[in-house]
């Protein structure tokens, strides 16, 4: 049974950072792509950042750009997400995905595994 699982949510001031890590199981993590996504409230998810299998191709949301970073782990089939410089319109629920293919991850279409979700939230 594969399971994707966030951690490293929660409440932080604006301008401030957090470190968010998705735990995977149950699949050939090195072999998978590797994203992360976010709804907030009364508005749709949303591509965050993307991670090729061999961490050599990256791809971020225009806003986040220059104050986000993907990295992953193989050897401790973890992704993870470092959020600096944090906004209020950042607070959401941050999902991580996983789909063979770096480009489905992108488009969000296909995705073969989500996780629960970790809530970020940043005050102003």
């Amino acid at each position: 049974q594969v399971q994707l699982v966030e951690s490293g949510g929660g409440l932080v001031q604006a301008g401030g950072s957090l470190r968010l890590s998705c735990a995977a199981s149950g699949l050939t993590f090195s072999a998978y792509a590797m994203g992360w996504f976010r709804q907030a409230p009364g508005k749709e998810r949303e591509f965050v950042a993307a991670i090729s299998w061999s961490d050599s191709r990256t791809q971020y949301e225009y806003s986040v750009k220059g104050r986000f970073t993907i990295s992953r782990d193989n050897t401790k089939n973890t992704v993870y997400l470092q959020m600096n410089s944090l906004k209020s319109e950042d607070t959401a629920v941050y999902y991580c995905a996983a789909a063979p293919n770096f480009g489905v991850v992108v488009g969000q279409y296909g995705i073969d595994y989500w996780g629960q979700g970790t809530q970020v939230t940043v005050s102003s």
